[in-house]
């Protein structure tokens, strides 16, 4: 799909025909200019030629019907892993990648074994969304979140995903509210800086995983140049100024950051948060090679030890761990 030659396949057209395209694409949700039966002919077959909307991509289905992974196919070859989790509020959540791999390494997660290819566009990344948007219309759906969980570092790609935003929220296109779309970073202090001067409303996760930097470094090498004490002060420079509620990522790995006094530790460094605007939302890991998730029990007491430390706490849902399509799971490579 190519949305960026738009304007110019139009430039010529009446003002109207550019609003008719936008309207087709996000709001009809239409495959092919052919669908477009208020253009001519002739305007159809150049949309088709030069601004193209098929979107290649397989797809894999969980089992337990929860989630589908589409790896898509750029225009360049390369390839992304997206995510639609169906949530038994009838909700439903794409988790999209903002990056072709990953520059930084995290050892918990399977993209950034893969090293870093390039960002993506904006366009790369409103037809990850658009992709399931038209599966869901046939099933009388609608896309309600957006999570920037997939793969890539977000705040690495600030500009394109912040101008995907804007493009998804737009009122006169697929108008998801921004308090439905969440960016999650592990602590890329420049983009905790210029989120919190955003006017859209945007939520944030913040991928803390450890309490210490010395734990937290041998998951997440980035630590070393996003220290938590730098990554904190941020933090709440950021609640000050937005007054908007962040979550805390805790991945649970059995017998690394686990025991009771890491969950004391946890509580210690997120009574630092002033404004304490946060919960902290715990998740069993994705067993690889390198590490096993904390069994339910450990899960179950680190949450009452948070909780016993008045600590908002809450466990994800797992979804799509049998296709791969789970929090760290997604690589681009099936």
């Amino acid at each position: 799909m190519n949305l960026e030659r738009l304007e110019n396949v139009l430039h010529n057209e009446p003002k109207f025909r550019l609003k008719q395209a936008k309207q087709a694409v996000f709001i009809d949700l239409i495959s092919d200019w052919e669908q477009a039966t208020n253009f001519p002919l002739e305007i159809r077959q150049r949309l088709n030629d030069d601004c193209p909307l098929e979107i290649e991509a397989e797809v894999l289905k969980s089992q337990r019907a929860d989630s589908v992974k589409a790896l898509i196919r750029l225009d360049d070859g390369l390839k992304i892993e997206t995510v639609l989790l169906n949530h038994a509020d009838g909700r439903n959540t794409i988790c999209v990648s903002s990056q072709v791999g990953c520059p930084l390494g995290c050892l918990f997660c399977a993209t950034g074994k893969m090293g870093f290819k390039r960002n993506l566009t904006v366009n790369e990344i409103v037809e990850q969304v658009l992709y399931f948007a038209r599966l869901l219309k046939k099933q009388e759906g609608r896309v309600t979140n957006i999570v920037f969980m997939g793969m890539g570092e977000p705040f690495l790609n600030y500009e394109s995903v912040l101008g995907a935003i804007k493009a998804l929220n737009d009122k006169d296109g697929l108008n998801i509210g921004a308090r439905h779309i969440s960016i999650s970073t592990i602590g890329v202090v420049s983009g905790l800086i210029k989120l919190a001067k955003e006017p859209r409303q945007i939520n944030l996760a913040l991928s803390l995983h450890a309490p210490s930097d010395d734990l937290r470094a041998k998951l997440i090498p980035a630590n070393k140049k996003y220290p938590l004490d730098a990554v904190m002060e941020e933090l709440n420079n950021y609640l000050v100024q937005t007054g908007r509620r962040v979550m805390i990522e805790y991945l649970m790995i059995d017998g690394f950051n686990d025991d009771k006094e890491q969950a004391l530790e946890l509580a210690a460094l997120l009574r630092k948060i002033d404004p304490p605007l946060f919960f902290v939302n715990l998740i069993a890991y994705n067993p690889t090679a390198d590490f096993q998730p904390s069994s339910t029990k450990k899960i179950f007491d680190f949450k009452k030890t948070l909780r016993d430390q008045k600590i908002d706490v809450t466990e994800r849902y797992r979804f799509g761990q049998d296709i791969n399509a789970a929090c760290g799971q997604l690589a681009g490579k099936w």
